[in-house]
Formats: structure tokens, sequence, C-alpha cells
């Protein structure tokens, strides 16, 4: 599938008049042309499509001069054609309804007289809004399609994009909306597709939480009517995630019907499951528009966010199995795949905007000493930034803190043999700041509304060339001077009034800005790496990270809630772009202390870091932390290259792991958060090893043994010294216990082949 973002001309628009700052949201490039090989078929019955590849089945009704039809989605059905499909799906009229069954169309447009919510809704100033789309034409090959449409009556043409990964089975689906006419045409709401569920799932997961609680799971049984959410947050927010799953109530981490979808977008949107009176359900996934936001002059053409979907019968891990592998083989930039993910050390809970050179020199010092591979100074390094209420947007290094600039920090850093890497919050203003002073105008605002207060700044208008080339030259200035190598990219306010200089609104075209921005930096830069964190994870989707590198997963580094952070957040992304770091004894957001080895052990499965004043850890809390990284340092291509896999366990307990590709070796990581509701906990039953392999099985974390009775199975096994032998058959069918442990104790195994 062609890139929205990358393709995007509107900023070429913009900049010629500042008249249609809304039109800078649409996108004029065509897609190409797909290759010659077919998946098309005709019959008596018609013209169809089926895509199929990874282990998944998409099959259309693509009928010229009839309404494009999804017949299948999801899991193969090895020999199945889609024309027994549309057969086998056969309706007939029900009383008290129309004469003959309205078959649902890929986006149920008004003008079909599909009941239920479109995924289309469009007008010119409330006229021609009973669209009726109708196939002109189909270009395909074996994994991937477009499938042209047009309706001639009301001036309006759209295409369906689709491309099945033939390795992953991950379905990438956008739509594009064409004006016809010479009357500008107001898009309202447009899904990438309305998609059908299968009949067995009747349960959505959705990721919700707040600041420093990101991707926290929640279940709701699909009851007759509609699951809405909706984020106008202008980034992925912190509580409604673009991503859900939908299950049967019975599915778990490796039995049952699933799939996930997920909008690949960093802006605002809505997603929406229905169930129909007849029983039908479907999911619409796109950009949430503000009034007035997208309108299409004659001739012009948006296109929707990709929708990535994706199928199993084999419960919830299977899910995250292939959207992992999907983004690091079809998303990511290679070389973040080929590098070894950096140990990082951050300032900023060490120092916070108290910054001193000589401190953090020591910092440096103290960092590379445990075995941290990267240090990145944050907030507080420039202008007149001694807190959260001035400099933001005076990208220079302050010379009153820094009179050397940063030249003796950088130096040491890299000869201590770390990558130095830079906080920036490039799309904020303090109204405190230089750059305020000179342009006031260069924000975003909204005429009559008063502005909400949100961290003391305000969200610069990136839709405008001359902010982006502001930003582009300060940031790449000071890239090339000091050669970073990393770029910390915070968001750290919601946009509550995205409207552009001439009052409309403008939130499309701001995302699609800041994707250009970085696209700009990293074509000037290409060993550069960006980090993409949003007050925490409010900025994590499937585009962002086609630009960047990295996800700050969560402000909070309560080890604690940790776990369940990084847990919902592994449904979609793999560990290996999750930012996991351990925090100080005494966590500065939730006030809870917890021992070194809890902390340490935690951080162990992810992007591992640090933040945290390691001046004020004791030495023995230090050589803990440095075994740690060590442990994690060793088992970083299994952490990062394996296959993720969460256990399903009681909620006091929670377990996940990395298994080797081949099944040879494993590590996994066993939490216990709260007491014991019973005399001893259950089983640890490990998943995705191979039964019939043998595996030497050692406890390697924490090196002093955490059992608080005697004797244990850890002195039976001999766990902490030389391991014990099982087989993969009994390690998962019949698991082995754990410890007795305090609550707030991370336990981590390893098993690897004794053949």
């Amino acid at each position: 599938m062609a890139d929205h973002a990358k393709t995007d001309t509107a900023f070429d628009r913009a900049d010629r008049t500042a008249e249609s700052s809304a039109e800078t949201a649409l996108e004029m490039t065509a897609k190409s042309p797909a290759p010659a090989t077919t998946a098309k078929v005709s019959s008596d019955q018609g013209e169809f499509l089926a895509l199929r590849g990874g282990g998944t089945l998409f099959a259309l009704n693509i009928t010229q001069g009839s309404r494009p039809q999804c017949l299948y989605a999801g899991p193969d059905l090895p020999g199945a054609v889609p024309e027994e499909l549309a057969l086998l799906s056969t309706r007939q009229h029900a009383p008290g309804g129309p004469n003959a069954p309205v078959a649902a169309s890929l986006f149920n447009e008004f003008g079909t007289g599909v009941s239920g919510p479109s995924g289309l809704i469009a007008h010119r100033s409330g006229r021609d809004w009973a669209i009726d789309l109708r196939v002109v034409s189909v270009e395909s090959d074996a994994h991937s399609a477009t499938i042209q449409c047009k309706d001639a009556l009301h001036g309006i043409g759209a295409a369906h994009h689709f491309a099945i990964n033939p390795e992953t089975g991950v379905l990438t689906c956008s739509s594009s909306i064409t004006n016809l006419s010479d009357t500008a045409l107001d898009l309202d709401w447009c899904a990438a597709l309305c998609m059908p569920l299968d009949a067995r799932c009747d349960q959505l997961m959705s990721f919700s939480g707040r600041w420093s609680g990101e991707f926290q799971i929640e279940e709701t049984p699909l009851i007759r009517g509609s699951f809405v959410r909706e984020n106008k947050s202008g980034r992925t927010s912190h509580d409604a995630f673009p991503g859900i799953i939908a299950k049967s109530a019975a599915t778990n981490e490796t039995n049952g019907p699933a799939a996930a979808f997920h909008l690949a977008w960093s802006g605002n949107s809505r997603l929406r499951a229905d169930t129909q009176s007849d029983g039908a359900r479907n999911m619409q996934m796109g950009e949430m528009f503000l009034p007035g936001e997208m309108r299409l002059g004659q001739g012009e053409t948006y296109q929707t966010p990709d929708m990535l979907a994706v199928w199993s019968n084999h419960g919830l891990g299977t899910l995250s199995h292939r959207l992992h592998q999907h983004l690091t083989a079809a998303i990511l930039d290679p070389r973040t795949a080929e590098k070894p993910r950096p140990v990082h050390y951050n300032t900023w809970e060490a120092v916070y905007f108290d910054h001193d050179e000589a401190e953090l020199l020591d910092l440096a010092k103290a960092a590379a000493a445990v075995g941290a591979e990267r240090f990145v100074l944050d907030d507080g390094w420039f202008g007149a930034r001694r807190s959260d209420k001035a400099g933001l947007g005076d990208w220079w290094v302050s010379p009153d803190i820094y009179p050397a600039g940063l030249n003796p920090i950088v130096s040491t850093v890299k000869q201590l043999g770390m990558e130095f890497g830079l906080w920036f919050e490039p799309e904020m203003v303090n109204p405190d700041s230089d750059l305020f002073r000179a342009h006031p105008d260069w924000v975003l605002s909204a005429e009559g509304a008063e502005p909400v207060p949100f961290r003391g700044q305000y969200t610069l208008d990136l839709t405008r060339k001359e902010v982006r080339q502001y930003l582009f030259e300060k940031i790449t200035a000071l890239v090339s001077e000091y050669q970073i190598d990393y770029i910390k990219w915070d968001m750290n306010r919601d946009i509550q009034h995205p409207g552009g200089s001439d009052g409309r609104a403008v939130s499309s075209a701001q995302t699609r800005a800041v994707y250009a921005l970085i696209d700009q930096l990293r074509a000037a830069h290409p060993a550069l790496e960006i980090e993409s964190c949003a007050s925490g994870g409010a900025r994590a989707d499937f585009a962002v990270l086609k630009r960047t590198d990295r996800l700050w997963t969560s402000d909070n580094n309560d080890a604690r809630m940790r776990h369940s952070i990084m847990r919902g957040a592994s449904h979609f992304f793999p560990v290996s772009v999750l930012g996991n770091h351990v925090g100080p004894e005494k966590c500065h957001i939730t006030g809870r202390r917890f021992s070194m080895a809890f902390r340490a052990g935690t951080a162990v499965f992810g992007h591992m870091g640090m933040e945290l004043d390691l001046r004020s850890e004791s030495a023995e809390d230090l050589a803990i932390l440095k075994a740690a990284i060590a442990l994690h340092k060793r088992h970083r291509e299994l952490i990062h290259g394996g296959k993720f896999v969460r256990l399903d366990t009681a909620p006091h307990i929670t377990a996940a792991g990395c298994v080797a590709q081949d099944q040879s070796e494993a590590l996994f990581s066993y939490a216990k958060l709260d007491e014991e509701p019973a005399t001893h906990s259950a089983q640890i039953q490990f998943s995705g090893l191979d039964p019939a392999k043998f595996y030497r099985t050692k406890l390697v974390w924490p090196s002093e043994t955490p059992s608080i009775s005697t004797p244990s199975i850890i002195d039976a096994a001999a766990l902490d010294s030389e391991g014990h032998i099982f087989s993969g058959a009994a390690l998962m069918g019949h698991g082995i216990q754990p410890p007795l442990t305090f609550p707030d104790t991370c336990l981590i195994y390893h098993l690897e082949n004794a053949e």
C-alpha cells in the first residue's frame, strides 16, 4: 500500500495560498497500477476477487456496475472460492423489512439503503448525500487490489485499496474519495472500510487509560447497538488508543477466534463496532474530522489512513505475533530492526530542569559504568527553559547553563562509548519565549474560543511552511553540530482548538505536517533515530513508527504499573520498540517504593533503559542494576527477535516471555503483584515451546533466592545453579510451581534446548 502521509502534496497547495488551509489535509497522488497477475474470477453469479496470504482470506464481489461487497474476511478457508461464499450467504425476505435483503457494501452509503451507520458521509451544502457507489474497474494481483467505484449522479469517485502481507496475513486497507463535480464536496466521515466481523466474536477488547496509565485493557460485550470510541486530542491519546480486538468471550491467548484492527494514524480518530437488528456486525475506523475540516474542490482527492486487520482461530497471541512481524518487516526502518536496541540512560527523573554540567558529566560516567549505551539529555538544556513555563520554541543551547555549548557533555558521552540523544518538543511554544514574541500568529487557535491552559504552552501551526522550515533549520543545525544520534520527540499537550490562519480546522493537516517534518529530518540525517513520546504513550501507532524507532510507553516508571502497561501495549507492538525504564526507589508518580531487583527485573523485557539519579543509589543496588542490564544484553537478541507470548494468569500475576523462532530457547518473566488468594500460586504454564524438545530450565533473576520459605522448588530442581531438564510438553501442559515470594517480585526463567 502507498504511504498516504509520504505521498501527501497538501503542503504545496497550502504554500500557494493561505485562503485554503483546510485543503492541506487532502492527498492528490494517484495509486500506481497493480501488477498484471490477477486474483479475479468470473462466473454466472458475477465477478469476484479473492486475496490470500499468510493464512488470511479476503473475498469480495466486484461485479461491474454493482456495489462492491465483502463476502468474507478472516482466517483462510482452504479451497473455498468467493462465488460459493456468496451463495452460502444468501438471505431471504424478512417480514417487516425490505422486499429483498439489502446487501452490505464497502461503505454502506446512505444511498444503498443499508441499515446502520454509513462509512461515508458527504454532501454539498446538504445535497448529494444519498451516495451509491458502483464498481467501475478493478486492478489486482495475488495479494493486492484497487477497486475503482463511481456515483455518476452525485459526482463522486471512490477507490478501495487492499494489500495482504503474504508472510504475516495482515490486511492493509484504505479508501480514497474524489470530487468529480465543480461544486465543493464536504466530507463529514470517511472510514477506511466497513469491515464485517466474525459472528463468533461477541466481545471487544479496547485499550484506554490515562496519563501514566496507558494501554489498560477494557472488555465489553457486543450487544445490539454501537460501541464508539472517539479521540479529538490531536494525537493518539492516553485514553483512546486506535486499536481494538474482537473475540469470543472464551478466547484466551492460545485458543479461540479473534481479530485485531488498528488505525495507523497519529491524530483525531473514531472507531466503532456495530451490531444490526439482523445480527450483522461490522467495524469502522477513520479520522474524526472537525466541522468543515475536509472540503474537496473539483478533482481533489482525500485518502484515509491505513486500517490494518488480522485474524486468528488460535487466540490473541497469534494476532500479536503477526502484527509484531508485520511492523518489524514492513513498517519499521530496516536499520532499526537490524541494529541492537541500545540500553538508555535518560536524565529527566534525575535532574528535571536543574541542569548542571558537572553533575551531568558525573551521571554520564555512572550510566556508562552500569552498562548504558545511550545517554539522553532531557528537557531544560535550551533557551530560558528553567521550568515548563518558558523557552519552548527557542531551540538553541542555553549559554547561561552551557557556556561551552553541549560539547563537553557530548564529548564525554562519546568517549564513554555511548550514543548521545537530545530532547525536543518541536510542535509547541511557550508564550514566554523569543519565538512567540516574534511570531504570536504562528499558533493554532479558534476565533472566539477561550484557550485551554495546558502546561503553559501553545501548539505551533505546522501546516505553515515557514513554521516547519524554522523548526527544521534549528533542529538540523543542532544534529549536525553535535553529531546527535537520537532525538526524543515529545508532545506534552492535547490540541483543543486546531484552527489555521483562516480560522478553518486543520487537525488532519497538522498531523500530516508532523509526518512531513520528521520525514524531512530523517532524509537529511539518515542515521538519526527518533523516539515518539507524547507525555508518555499518547502518540503510538504504526504510522508514526514508519518514521520513528521507539515508543515511550508511559511516563510512569512504577514497576508494578509497568507490567499492565507493557502487557496492554504488547497486543499491537513488539517489546523491541517499547521503552521500559528502571525508575528510582520511590516512584515520582505513585509514591510507591520497590526494590531494585523488582525495578530492574521489570525493565528487562522491553527496550531497556534507566531514568533515575544513579548517584543516590546504594552500591548494592547499583550492582543489581548492572547485573540486570548485563542479563538484558545477554538475551537481547532473544527478547527483541523472538516470538513474544503472554501467559494466561490470575489477576495478581502477570507473565510473558520471548521464544526463539526455532523454539530452541526462551526467556520468561513471572511477576507477582499482590498477595496470593490461595496457599500456593498456580503453576506457571509456559507457552510457545516445542513439546518434543527438552529444556534446561534455570531461574536467572533475581540473583539471590526470592523464596520466603525453604526448601523450595528452587532447591529441589537446582534452578539457581545448573538447572533441571524438563520436557517442553511438561512445562506447557503441567507447568512449574513458582516459589513462595512476597508481592512485587519478578522472576525470570531461562529455558534452553538441552539436546
